[in-house]
């Protein structure tokens, strides 16, 4: 059985369902070796509603991916969305002592950038470097080891709604779990799909999940706008239940095998079985009316994709165009409208960079739980890190 300290566990805690990945750190890299997903009833548009829900569908997944991975969980890195997140772009300055800039120069730079002000109601989630700034010579992303007698740093805060953050830990405690560390949902799913090069160049990374589109947008590999929009799959969902009467749980099936964003991808011979309500007599339609349903919709979502990413300011940034994923980017014919709508480059993209049952999750479905696990590994080997260097000073002290 693996020790405890090398496994990572990242929850998504989604609309439509519940995911839990398990992930073991090596030396090779990270392999996944344990999965479990649960249906999600307790949350809506990215927001716990029903703590008893949520914490059945948490426990569900995770028993499920325990079981698989043949370990005990009771730490996990938490996804967080939800139409309450709230970003803004910040500065701060550090006077660094020794002129010699070091690890508590950077984060006091770093908790200097926290001295915004933000509601009661609210708190900070993360506190993102964009770039560092030493005596005036800006461009710097690692500061370390520079010599300098002021730093400063330019920053993406990330805030969310204190009730909201409360009734996850809550509803994770309640399953006999701590949390980790809670991480935004674009964020985590950046981890697992995003290039370098693509970061560099300049990229949306645009998450389309059941309740809420998450918007990720990187330049100069540093991330500058994310932004939470409350629409998602389960409204192509109700519009197709409500267009071809039939129950929503048909309506999420007919979505998944038949669906398609654009219309003239359809053949004028291809038929749909639909079954009806109220006990009647399941219908043969054309897939083209799926098409007509399903293709307004979805064009209003990647209007307000466009118009948030053109609000910012970044419309002219995308070098690397829009990169599309969440269980919804599984949509026939979303990439080809997209790029229609949108004017760059689409492509769809799933979780890579990890090992082991690679190919269960090689789904948009998994990104952010795969990415929450790429995250918390970082996060591990960021905290050793500091502990090796002073350990390090101390030995050639004495020495």
């Amino acid at each position: 059985m693996p020790r405890r300290e090398e496994i990572i566990v990242g929850l998504d805690i989604g609309t439509t369902r519940v995911a839990a990945v398990v992930g073991e750190v090596g030396d090779d890299g990270i392999d996944i070796i344990g999965v479990g997903t649960a249906a999600s009833s307790g949350l809506a548009k990215g927001v716990v509603v029903n703590i008893d829900a949520t914490v059945a569908s948490i426990r569900r997944a995770i028993e499920e991916a325990a079981q698989m991975a043949g370990c005990q969980i009771d730490s996990v890195y938490v996804g967080i969305g939800g139409g309450h997140i709230m970003a803004l772009n910040s500065h701060g300055m550090h006077a660094v002592k020794g002129r010699e800039i070091r690890e508590p120069d950077v984060a006091g730079v770093l908790e200097n950038s926290k001295a915004i002000h933000i509601p009661g109601d609210r708190e900070i989630i993360h506190v993102l470097p964009q770039e560092f700034i030493v005596d005036q010579q800006d461009g710097i992303r690692d500061p370390v080891g520079m010599s300098g007698v002021r730093l400063e740093a330019k920053v993406h805060v990330v805030t969310a709604l204190v009730t909201s953050v409360e009734n996850i830990v809550k509803c994770c405690n309640r399953c006999g779990l701590s949390v980790a560390g809670l991480v935004l949902q674009p964020l985590a799913s950046a981890e697992a799909v995003l290039h370098e090069d693509e970061k560099e160049l300049g990229v949306c990374l645009v998450d389309i999940g059941g309740g809420t589109t998450d918007l990720a947008l990187y330049h100069g590999s540093a991330i500058v706008h994310t932004v939470v929009l409350p629409v998602g799959g389960h409204q192509l969902t109700a519009d197709i239940a409500f267009g071809v009467r039939t129950p929503r749980s048909e309506a999420e099936r007919l979505k998944q095998k038949s669906g398609c964003a654009m219309i003239s991808m359809i053949g004028d011979d291809e038929t749909i079985d639909v079954p009806s309500v109220g006990g009647r007599s399941g219908r043969t339609l054309p897939r083209k009316l799926l098409g007509e349903i399903l293709e307004p919709r979805v064009e209003e979502i990647l209007q307000l994709i466009h118009k948030s990413i053109e609000s910012a300011g970044y419309e002219d940034l995308l070098g690397s165009g829009i990169v599309l994923t969440g269980g919804t980017s599984l949509l026939e014919g979303i990439v080809e409208l997209g790029e229609h709508i949108l004017g760059v480059p689409v492509r769809r993209s799933m979780p890579r960079g990890v090992g082991g049952m690679a190919d269960v999750v090689r789904s948009p479905a998994f990104s952010t739980g795969v990415g929450l696990v790429l995250y918390g590994a970082r996060q591990a080997g960021a905290a050793a890190k500091p502990t090796k260097r002073w350990g390090d000073w101390l030995r050639e002290l004495f020495e």
